[in-house]
């Protein structure tokens, strides 16, 4: 393919689901919040080559939910007809996730790896650090992307990670992002990495990081209010990104499903913490 053909793919992130039987979140379907949204995608009038989830595949991270979320995205790949690749986010856990959604012996091992998708590179990393809602690239990881990048793709490098590496609207949010950004930015710094998707957030909120596009999509399983300074509000909405790829370079369309966005739960923080 070449750089003046685009590439379409989609960025979804925090589907939060649960195997039927818990307790809902919020009081929340998150499995029809999930296959609503898999129904804007199919109804999209041109068909992506392929779908990233970047990460908070479940909400509890059992095996059963992840031998669940298996089953749901075997069916979408099969009524999408295109692959699907995720990532982890704080609310997954390895060895349940290799065990239930990978099939394999359970391992607290790092999960990630790259694909190639008509001549465009995406880079599925792990910022997931284990019992944290923080997230971190470790070094081995650092290394292995660097040793990477150090080979140029045909449109350029996409890189998919739970936490975001730019700041956010608040300052709520800021002990949620990626611990070291910097690192990140001094690995993608002189390479073909044109954009970088996260999640975490459940908002849109967009960024550069060494010049590379930066964009956090909406969460799917619920919506956070990016306005809320010193609270968490918590919101029925959901939403993805469409992204676009050509000429070797990114853009990235916000899309939310309609809904009243009407408010779930709230939490205040504390003088203390917003005084941080």
């Amino acid at each position: 393919m070449s750089g003046t053909e685009a590439i379409y793919f989609i960025h979804l992130t925090d589907i939060h689901i649960s195997v039927p039987g818990k307790t809902p979140l919020f009081g929340l379907d998150t499995t029809e919040k999930f296959r609503k949204t898999l129904a804007s995608v199919a109804a999209l009038r041109t068909k992506p080559a392929f779908l990233v989830v970047s990460g908070d595949l479940t909400h509890d991270g059992d095996v059963e939910d992840y031998r669940f979320l298996r089953s749901l995205v075997d069916d979408a790949e099969r009524e999408l007809g295109i692959p699907i690749h995720v990532a982890l986010g704080n609310h997954d856990r390895r060895p349940a996730f290799r065990e239930g959604f990978l099939g394999e012996a359970p391992s607290e091992q790092s999960y990630y790896y790259s694909f190639l998708s008509g001549g465009l590179r995406v880079v599925m990393l792990n910022t997931q650090v284990p019992d944290s809602h923080a997230g971190r690239i470790d070094e081995a990881q650092l290394v292995w992307l660097r040793e990477l990048l150090e080979q140029p793709a045909p449109l350029g490098t996409v890189l998919v990670h739970h936490h975001p590496a730019v700041r956010t609207p608040t300052t709520v949010m800021d002990d949620h992002l990626l611990e070291n950004a910097s690192d990140l930015a001094r690995a993608i710094e002189g390479s073909d990495v044109i954009g970088l998707l996260s999640g975490h957030i459940h908002y849109h909120n967009v960024g550069t990081l060494n010049g590379a596009l930066c964009a956090a999509a909406d969460g799917v399983a619920f919506g956070l209010d990016a306005s809320a300074e010193r609270a968490m509000r918590f919101l029925e909405r959901s939403g993805y990104n469409l992204a676009t790829v050509k000429d070797r370079g990114i853009s990235v369309q916000p899309m939310t499903l309609p809904g009243e966005q009407r408010l779930l739960y709230e939490h205040v923080f504390t003088a203390e913490y917003a005084a941080k």
